[in-house]
């Protein structure tokens, strides 16, 4: 292997490990920052609440999408309610009513 030699003054050399000193020190204090436990709670916090709010999005988007689906099934392209396809729901959910209705009325008596 071939030697090299160092040109350097001793003055440069010094200069170049406090330089070196230096930007090791600011290392150590990012590290220190890092590891810190305040700073370890505060980006899991941030996380977390990051990911509460996508869910919180997607369901928006879930629930908006089925209110969406729902209410085109029951109106027509112009908003106008769809009667023939209202009264047999609104007549089933009276039937239902009515059944629970005298189930509880049977109990009772």
């Amino acid at each position: 292997m071939a030697e090299t030699s160092d040109t350097r003054t001793p003055a440069q050399i010094e200069a170049d490990i406090k330089a070196r000193r230096a930007v090791l020190a600011e290392t150590l204090d990012e590290i220190g920052v890092r590891v810190h436990p305040k700073t370890i709670v505060g980006d899991a916090k941030a996380k977390v609440a990051a990911n509460i709010d996508h869910t919180l999005g997607r369901a928006y988007v879930g629930v908006n999408r089925a209110v969406s689906d729902v209410r085109a099934k029951f109106t027509d392209e112009e908003g106008a309610p769809r009667l023939e396809r209202i009264v047999p729901v609104a007549l089933v959910a009276v039937g239902l009513v009515g059944l629970l209705a005298l189930g509880t009325r049977r109990r009772k008596g």
